[in-house]
């Protein structure tokens, strides 16, 4: 018991004192610095990229890819490099180019450090998307937010890994408490923690560090900052988007009781992410298989098209002459007609949404792809089963 606790101080200890931290580029940490200084100018900051070739060619790619959409024709220099991406974007986008090139790839002992960042892209898009929206928050920071939310987990697997020990952590990231508990019980420290110690030293904005102290429902309150409350939103999109266990009707609600927004504008949100993270993961240095993610994210949406088609069946029992038109008034009685019209309206909703969400990833897809076949076959089914169930509810001319 004695060592375990010794051990456990230790972490916090080299945490504390900034020890155990992994090192950023130091360019980019000069520029974080150089980007806050009114009297910097594009010049200075070019100049200062130039001396790291690896973050001046991430960053001119960042510059000419899908997140600035609509900035205009390319940019060939790191000038207007930084001009397009401003001073406080490339600020934010300099912390998190250098932090991706902080870590390796691949499986590193019980951690999967190539899942870890395609979730965490997604995350910060996500956030990202939401923000823009909403301006609940900046846009910039709600990428970087997204993007660093479970950096403690790479920190202290890293940090652990030097001195010998292991961290099988749990693979699967639903309950993010269970984790942080089991990381406290097993080292004294839980991965939250971490990240709050690492961005403090790395000077990240406050307002990204305090991220690191909400998670779950709590995270949501109404009285938490925006950035918090959205990074937690994001967190539980993103796992709705990856995990192949979530319900894909999910992330169309998630949206509502916080921001207001509607499975219309959650779908496009959707949509846009799957549509632009193969080209910011490249800039990042990630790889990233959009298509693989499109497929099991349409074979995910046909199977719950499959179990809206069952319910529809089960609606059709219901009704006593069991014919189509069933919901119309005076063919059934007023109890069984307002059961009835309850129920298709519970199919409607995320019927709707599953078919906008298809129409909008045809614009991402190439039709004549795997991808853009199968969803083809999604569209019609989706079509065919909102036209069935206008006939259920009698909107059906």
């Amino acid at each position: 018991m004695g060592m375990e606790i010794k051990k456990q101080n230790n972490i916090l200890d080299r945490l504390e004192n900034g020890t155990a931290l992994p090192s950023l580029s130091a360019v980019a940490v000069r520029l974080v610095e150089l980007a806050s200084d009114d009297s910097a100018s594009a010049a200075d900051l070019a100049s200062l990229i130039e001396k790291d070739p690896s973050l001046a060619v991430r960053l001119l790619r960042l510059a000419n890819s899908a997140f600035f959409l609509g900035a205009g024709s390319p940019v060939s220099s790191l000038k207007q490099a930084v001009v397009r991406i401003g001073f406080n974007r490339l600020r934010m986008m300099a912390l998190s180019l250098s932090l991706r090139e902080t870590f390796p790839m691949g499986r590193q002992g019980g951690l999967d450090f190539e899942q870890f960042w395609r979730t965490s892209l997604y995350r910060a898009l996500l956030s990202r998307a939401l923000a823009l929206r909403t301006w609940i928050c900046d846009p910039e920071e709600a990428f970087v937010a997204g993007l660093t939310l479970e950096i403690g987990l790479l920190i202290l697997h890293d940090l652990l890994s030097k001195q010998g020990d292991g961290m099988d952590i749990p693979e699967d990231p639903e309950d993010l408490q269970k984790i942080l508990t089991w990381e406290r019980d097993a080292f004294g420290v839980d991965h939250r923690a971490v990240g709050r110690a690492a961005l403090s030293s790395w000077n990240f904005p406050d307002a990204l560090v305090a991220c690191q102290s909400f998670y779950g429902d709590s995270a949501l309150g109404e009285d938490n900052p925006g950035l918090v409350r959205l990074s937690e939103l994001s967190r539980r999109l993103a796992l709705d988007l990856l995990r192949e266990s979530r319900d894909i009707r999910k992330p169309f609600v998630r949206g509502e009781p916080m921001l207001g927004l509607d499975a219309g504008s959650m779908g496009e949100i959707l949509a846009e992410t799957l549509g632009s993270v193969e080209e910011i993961a490249r800039g990042l240095s990630l790889e990233i298989d959009r298509d693989r993610d499109l497929l099991e994210l349409m074979e995910r949406a046909n199977q719950a098209l499959f179990q809206i088609s069952r319910e529809m069946d089960r609606m059709r029992e219901k009704a006593p002459c069991g014919d189509l038109p069933a919901l119309v008034a005076g063919e059934t009685d007023r109890l069984s007609t307002r059961t009835l019209e309850a129920v298709a309206h519970e199919i409607r909703n995320p019927l709707m949404a599953l078919g906008g969400f298809a129409k909008r990833l045809a614009g991402v897809l190439e039709p004549t792809s795997e991808g853009g076949r199968y969803l083809q076959v999604i569209l019609k089914e989706a079509a065919r089963l909102e036209h069935t169930l206008s006939r259920m509810s009698g909107t059906h001319p």
